[in-house]
């Protein structure tokens, strides 16, 4: 018998890994197995210093259509769901704590955890023929894992919107809401999102680990703590060599040269 095509699809080129979930068949939903495929990609690029930023994205018509009914139906025990359900977590985590920062890249549906996906990713860009929605509501099941990345992207009222009704929302919305980042033409969105990639891919891998960690964890704080960490932050980050690689290329005005 054939093994099963891989879930997620590795490419790599000049510095930009794009991982591409790989279940056309069934738009991309979230198994168990799918779920530890993505935690080990991520696990391997955390650990390969040639790789500056990733992009997420879909193969076949969706981006992410959330977790597997069929298999959740399939499997009622309820150690088996909160397992699942936790492993789902810790993927989202592994995404927020991954050093190197990830673009969504959205052209189809992104619901319920497909949704979260795109909410935990660190930017998203998506065509204008693609749809949000956290629809868990309408079958009796509330998007509750979903609503954690969703509510630290758009404001309660609107994130409230999403979840209590479940109805799709747009692109344009979207963007409207702060769920993505932009919307952009069908036919623009690999420039777009490249694009940025490549960016970012210009800037000191070091410095961009210490401010990706340094957003999440500053977001969860207070203000006043939020500042002393900051600041804590800076202090450290000017020690390090790219910082006076940069300061010294712009204040010599040349391109610096980062260490990695």
């Amino acid at each position: 018998m054939a093994s099963a095509a891989p879930f997620i699809l590795r490419n790599d080129a000049e510095g930009v890994a794009t991982l591409t979930m790989n279940s056309p068949a069934s738009r991309n939903a979230l198994t168990r197995s799918g779920i530890r495929d993505m935690t080990a990609a991520l696990d391997a690029i955390r650990r390969d210093d040639s790789i500056k930023v990733v992009v997420l994205a879909g193969g076949g018509p969706a981006f992410c259509a959330g977790h597997d009914l069929k298999e959740l139906r399939a499997n009622p025990d309820p150690t088996w769901t909160r397992d699942l359900f936790d492993s789902c977590s810790a993927m989202m985590l592994a995404m927020t704590r991954l050093p190197q920062p990830i673009i969504a890249r959205v052209h189809g549906i992104a619901t319920a955890a497909g949704c979260q996906l795109v909410a935990t990713a660190d930017l998203a860009v998506a065509s204008t023929t693609a749809t949000f929605a956290t629809p868990g509501v309408n079958i009796g099941l509330f998007c509750s894992t979903p609503m954690v990345a969703l509510a630290r992207n758009v404001g309660r009222k609107k994130a409230l919107e999403i979840l209590l009704i479940g109805r799709p929302l747009s692109a344009v919305d979207a963007a409207t809401a702060g769920l993505i980042n932009m919307a952009v033409a069908p036919d623009k969105l690999d420039e777009t999102v490249y694009g940025l990639a490549r960016a970012i891919s210009e800037k000191s891998s070091k410095i961009l680990a210490i401010g990706k960690r340094a957003f999440y964890e500053q977001i969860e704080l207070g203000l006043s703590d939020s500042y002393a960490y900051a600041g804590a932050v800076m202090a450290r980050n000017l020690l390090e060599d790219d910082a006076t690689e940069g300061i010294d290329a712009f204040l010599g005005k040349r391109k610096p040269v980062w260490a990695k």
